[in-house]
């Protein structure tokens, strides 16, 4: 028997991994500031300054502090 949540949830998009700086600290949520220009708030405890990667609201992990490179496709 085929489960039909489970093939709903198979056709939408899992949300973008994306990197960005920290700009602002609240009380368990800051402000990361992205490469293109725009912000997103997510949940976490990074200092400001701290590069981060971010999913769907969640600081997943601390980034590497590279020199970063915007390639328009």
């Amino acid at each position: 028997m085929f489960n039909v949540y489970e093939q709903f949830k198979q056709l939408l998009v899992d949300p973008p991994l994306q990197v960005g700086t920290v700009s602002e600290i609240g009380t368990g949520v800051v402000t990361v500031a992205l490469p293109g220009g725009g912000t997103v708030k997510a949940r976490g405890s990074p200092a400001i300054g701290q590069k981060v990667f971010v999913r769907d609201g969640v600081i997943e992990a601390i980034a590497p502090n590279l020199p970063l490179e915007i390639i328009e496709i």
